[in-house]
């Protein structure tokens, strides 16, 4: 029988890539700020500033490619169950070839109705407007979970992280809740890995093993040492 890996990505494994992230020195960030951008109320307030932000980062995403971490994590599937939790709201998983991909913070190639939440369009990389509306005539919005809205599918994630046999963490600062808490909902015996150049908050995590380098380099290497098992 497969083990099951649960992989836990954050936004660290695109910037390798060359998506910027909003915590870096030149992140998105820099040009916006948060309440103006990724809030409810600033959808209320100006949401054609809102839309044309996420169509800019549509417009990156359509220019960057997935790189080898992205690939390691795909070739996993030869051997395990993998299931990747991605605080991403990027398709780069998906175009690297993973198969199971929970995206806990929404999907930037995705739209959906302000009326009806289970109306949800792909729609790829393409620009949305205001006047742009569902099939029941109100305004489609990013299919993004902003700052201060509840995290769905957060109760599925921890339910995949309990039934993991490895964890992998990658690209994430372990900082941001709920996903932050993800890591402790792994099972007692769960092997645990954290791929990250900088120093962690893990104080407490057993059977861990920490590599402390970017996602496209420690990625492949605990692949290719996963894969030889």
């Amino acid at each position: 029988m497969k083990k099951n890996i649960v992989v836990l990505s954050g936004s660290g494994i695109s910037a390798e890539s060359g998506i910027k992230t909003f915590r870096d020195s030149d992140g998105l960030w820099e040009e916006y700020h948060i309440e103006d951008v990724a809030t409810w109320d600033a959808w209320v307030k100006n949401r054609e500033l809102v839309l044309e932000f996420y169509n800019h980062r549509r417009m990156q995403l359509a220019a960057v490619q997935p790189n080898a971490a992205h690939y390691a994590l795909a070739r996993l599937e030869e051997k395990y169950n993998v299931q990747v939790v991605t605080q991403n709201v990027d398709d780069l998983h998906e175009r690297a070839g993973s198969s199971k991909i929970l995206h806990l913070h929404g999907e930037l190639v995705k739209v959906r109705s302000t009326l009806d939440e289970n109306l949800i369009y792909n729609i790829g990389y393409k620009e949305i407007f205001a006047g742009d509306k569902c099939e029941k005539g109100s305004q489609l919005r990013p299919h993004i979970v902003w700052f201060g809205e509840p995290v769905p599918l957060i109760a599925k994630a921890a339910y995949m992280v309990s039934e993991a046999d490895i964890l992998i963490v990658v690209g994430t600062s372990l900082q941001v809740y709920p996903a932050a808490g993800l890591m402790h909902y792994s099972p007692v015996g769960c092997k645990r890995y954290v791929i990250d150049p900088a120093s962690l908050p893990l104080d407490g995590i057993s059977n861990l093993t920490i590599i402390r380098k970017k996602a496209g380099d420690g990625v492949p290497e605990l692949v290719n040492e996963l894969l030889e098992l």
